[in-house]
């Protein structure tokens, strides 16, 4: 087993409030302390401020082609009460489906879980995605003991799995429970270019993730309402270079609900524009317009 340990960090819904952490798929910095200065697991603990069970969020999906914009398909964002392991939690679901038009370009089939406690800890996470002719699935279960927070990974592709496993005196996360932890956050003292570090599981391996906040502008959305969002890029270093890999935009009020990605794939790019919600915990008072 792969142990990593590194010096154990504050809880990030401290760290949140003094404005040092971000938002979606993605998002999140901690702060080093002495090593194990408290259970890991705590460490993971945030309030949830942002969202409540019922919630169900809908987007349309565009890719581009040669500067060819077309619709592609859909996705939903649900998020709903569950059991895991006799604790009370939430289980959140990403599904994505491209149209059959799509499908002669690229076929893309995904649905994301991921099982989080009350308190936002990450307990289970699983991709299921069909994309263009290859078919896998990753997993990733979550514990804690001894000051560390260990993750077993798994993947399966073409009746083959490959396994792993990982520990860290900080909190690892997968890309549906950072964004989860991290639509609690508190974005008042964010500064623009700020840079953002985090740890995520892919369900190979788990990477270290970097969050540039751009700023606030406002989005037109496809359902004609303007909203007032905070805007966040996850980018990667590839021999040095930066590259853009998401670009994000999330409402400026209590719910900071995602409501554009603009992706940048091998193949081309993507976008994904809010078309309705329901279930949302709050009003939305960033609505600029509408």
């Amino acid at each position: 087993m792969k142990t990593k340990r590194k010096r154990a960090m504050l809880p990030i819904s401290r760290i949140a409030r003094r404005g040092v952490i971000t938002s979606c798929r993605l998002l999140l910095l901690v702060i080093t302390l002495s090593l194990f200065a408290m259970p890991v697991n705590a460490q993971c603990e945030a309030k949830n401020d942002a969202f409540k069970s019922g919630e169900h969020v809908m987007y349309d999906l565009f890719f581009n082609w040669k500067f060819i914009w077309t619709k592609a398909g859909l996705a939903s964002l649900t998020t709903n009460e569950t059991i895991y392991q006799t604790k009370p939690a939430y289980r959140i679901n990403l599904l994505a489906i491209g149209s059959k038009k799509a499908d002669f370009f690229f076929k893309m089939r995904d649905t994301v879980t991921c099982i989080i406690g009350n308190r936002l800890e990450p307990y289970y996470f699983k991709k299921a995605a069909e994309e263009g002719k290859r078919y896998t699935i990753d997993e990733a279960r979550f514990s804690y003991s001894n000051g560390l927070c260990h993750v077993k990974q798994s993947r399966t592709k073409d009746g083959k799995i490959e396994r792993s496993e990982y520990s860290d005196s900080r909190c690892i996360y997968d890309m549906l429970s950072i964004l989860a932890q991290a639509r609690s956050f508190d974005p008042t003292d964010y500064k623009v270019g700020q840079r953002i570090q985090f740890p995520m599981t892919t369900g190979r391996k788990v990477e270290e993730q970097t969050l540039i906040f751009r700023g606030k502008k406002s989005f037109t959305a496809e359902n004609d309402t303007t909203y007032r969002c905070l805007v966040f890029s996850l980018v990667e270093y590839k021999k040095g270079k930066e590259k853009e890999v998401i670009t994000f935009y999330i409402t400026d009020d209590k719910n900071h609900l995602p409501v554009r990605l603009d992706l940048y794939l091998n193949f081309g790019s993507a976008k994904a524009f809010l078309s309705s919600v329901r279930g949302n915990r709050h009003p939305l008072t960033s609505i600029v317009t509408k």
